[in-house]
């Protein structure tokens, strides 16, 4: 059964980049379906026997490879954690499938579509079903290549060009670090298997690497895997691919920010809890940036008018209060904001979907308003996924973000405030750009053109059945599994997740007075009045203030630019690249060395020309047969 989950969705990608679409689009819809169905099922059995029954589950398919001290099985985990990982996942994955049967019906390359999608979904799984960091790492990559072609769908568009080719870069250097970290930890165990390292932990904390010698070699790993989840997380530093992801279709942020690719990172933490309840310094950086990423992002979803982009910088954001929650300790509260999120985020863009394809494309918040009559439902759904997002009372956004800022405030250690501060000062403004974008898309007078507003309609029943289900846990998940996963004394995930004995003060928030557990909430209370105060009823005064004034003026280009991230890289370090490659090796090298000798210096020299006539009277396959023998020479 186990399995079925895992190979399922690759089965799914060859079979939907087989299938003649244009022919059989009614049976398309019909397997989409009842294998979401069948899904469910499998998924409430597997429920049943690893929550109900604590049936812990670890499937040894064979050997994959044996080189000298690396022996590696193709072996798979399924725990608390995987399982509830495996939810949000088959979940949502299904339900995008068959919002993008409607969404992208018209497009003729469909299939590849949804190939694309069946074959993230299957890294994803590789990923956190892996009991190993190399079998983790190959999903980590896969879920890297499928973000490539699917924010490339689009291909003739040069910005999708651009922000896949940003998306891929970026993470490359995040992977390059997880990279490093995984071979010290073979280095120092002689094992990449999660159980033989997460045993080992305790005794590594007195290693240390010769001229690294102030730091032990713990806090050297946990720092790499960060780096690592920075790039796949969107932290700050290696955020820039994210906002520009937007560039593919809809379905595809959807999946994305909610159940894959940015959860990952999050995901690797709260996996290697015990590395990181055995660092001080690792847990005080994943404190620092995640902070700053909250309130980063935060900041600049004020500014932003494109539909899409505000909701991946609201993602942005609420990674990074997963982040420095982690860093507190705290990490299955972590985990559970990353389950609530998943299921709000989903809603939030599968509806924002909706209202950008009946609005003709129109992305920009500017040229909508007045909508809520032509889309009722949608209007509906989307006023609970913001208030949600904003933390409102009872939603289940509200109880984990409440219960990261309460650890955050009762540590009372420098980090913990400084990300208390920060967390509160992001809740106000993702409370305020949460109802701003309301305000705009649907409460204020129609600001688009015409044609746009005459035609908008309410989406299919295939566009609004995700939202519908999607709504229920958006509503209750926060509510019904808070018992589980932070109330008092709870130890709802066993050896999933490493329980430190000093984090029993984390019980503590119970206790903080009901005036400090208000204060996030009435912050938040604050920013959505200010939003209708100011964008609803005073917006022109307001905009004329902004540009009367320099501070303001300056404050909200500082915004606007993202906080010139993109100008630092493209103009200072991208630039630098390409001129010293220019000058140096175009210039000294191809243009000078090799224009020197020439084609015709190169005749001269016998074994040039030699080279040149083996080349040229060979063929492809004889290439091919070349490379086949010398690699069994070399491998036997």
């Amino acid at each position: 059964m186990y399995l079925l989950f895992i190979f399922f969705p690759l089965y799914n990608s060859i079979l939907y980049s087989l299938h003649n679409y244009l022919r059989n689009n009614i049976l398309l819809r019909q397997y989409i379906i009842s294998y979401t169905i069948f899904n469910a099922i499998l998924l409430a059995i597997a429920f049943y026997e690893i929550i109900f029954l604590q049936n812990t589950c670890i499937i040894i398919l064979g050997k994959w490879f044996d080189f000298k001290e690396l022996t590696l099985n193709w072996s798979f985990t399924f725990d608390y954690l995987t399982i509830f990982m495996f939810l949000i996942i088959n979940l949502i994955s299904n339900l995008v499938h068959i919002y993008s049967l409607d969404y992208m019906g018209a497009d003729p390359h469909l299939n590849r579509f949804l190939s694309y999608l069946s074959l993230f979904t299957f890294f994803m799984v590789i990923l956190v079903s892996g009991n190993n960091f190399i079998q983790m790492f190959m999903g980590w990559e896969g879920v890297g290549l499928c973000s490539y072609l699917l924010i490339n769908f689009w291909f003739t568009r040069i910005q999708a060009n651009k922000a896949a080719l940003k998306a891929m870069f970026m993470n490359r250097i995040g992977d390059f670090f997880l990279f490093l970290g995984i071979l010290l930890i073979f280095f120092f165990t002689k094992s990449i298997l999660y159980s033989t390292f997460f045993t080992l932990v305790p005794f590594l904390q007195d290693y240390s690497i010769y001229w690294l010698s102030n730091f032990n070699i713990l806090e050297i790993i946990g720092i790499l895997l960060f780096l690592g989840a920075v790039g796949k997380s969107a932290q700050l530093g290696l955020h820039t691919w994210l906002p520009d992801a937007m560039e593919g279709p809809t379905p595809v942020s959807a999946l994305i920010h909610a159940a894959t690719m940015v959860t990952a990172g999050v995901f690797l933490m709260i996996k290697c809890s015990i590395l990181y309840e055995h660092t001080i310094l690792a847990k005080k950086i994943l404190i620092v940036i995640g902070s700053l990423t909250a309130l980063f992002a935060a900041t600049v979803g004020l500014v932003q008018n494109d539909l899409k982009k505000i909701i991946a910088y609201s993602t942005c954001s609420q990674l990074g209060y997963m982040v420095f929650a982690c860093g507190l300790g705290a990490f299955s509260g972590a985990f559970f904001h990353l389950i609530n999120h998943a299921f709000f985020k989903a809603l939030l863009f599968l509806g924002a979907g909706i209202i950008i394809h009946a609005l003709n494309d129109e992305q920009d918040i500017r040229r909508m308003g007045g909508i809520k009559r032509l889309l009722p439902i949608t209007y509906a759904l989307f006023i609970i996924g913001s208030l949600s997002l904003a933390g409102f009372p009872y939603l289940s956004g509200f109880f984990s973000k409440e219960y990261i800022l309460e650890v955050s405030l009762m540590l009372q250690t420098p980090e913990s405030i400084f990300s208390y501060i920060l967390g509160v000062l992001a809740s106000f403004c993702t409370a305020f750009y949460s109802f701003r974008l309301l305000i705009f898309v649907f409460l204020k007078n129609p600001n688009g053109y015409r044609i746009n507003i005459i035609n908008a309609h309410e989406g299919s029943w295939l566009l609004l059945s995700p939202l519908l289900i999607l709504v229920i846990p958006s509503v209750l998940s926060g509510y019904f599994f808070k018992p589980f996963f932070i109330s008092l004394g709870t130890h709802f995930f066993q050896n999933a997740i490493f329980f430190n004995y000093y984090n029993l003060s984390l019980n503590d928030f119970e206790f903080l007075t009901s005036y400090q557990k208000l204060i996030p909430l009435i912050i938040s209370f604050l920013g959505i009045i200010l939003a209708f105060f100011f964008i609803g009823y005073f917006y022109k005064q307001l905009t004329n203030l902004i540009k009367n004034q320099a501070v303001l003026k300056f404050i909200y280009i500082f915004l606007n630019k993202k906080w010139y991230f993109d100008k630092i890289y493209n103009y200072y370090i991208g630039y630098w690249f390409f001129s010293t490659s220019l000058e140096y090796y175009y210039n000294i090298i191809d243009r000078g060395l090799l224009e020197l000798i020439g084609p015709f210096g190169l005749k001269k020299i016998p074994v040039f020309e030699v080279t040149k006539n083996f080349i040229t009277n060979f063929m492809l396959q004889h290439f091919v047969i070349i490379i086949i023998v010398l690699m069994f020479i070399f491998l036997y």
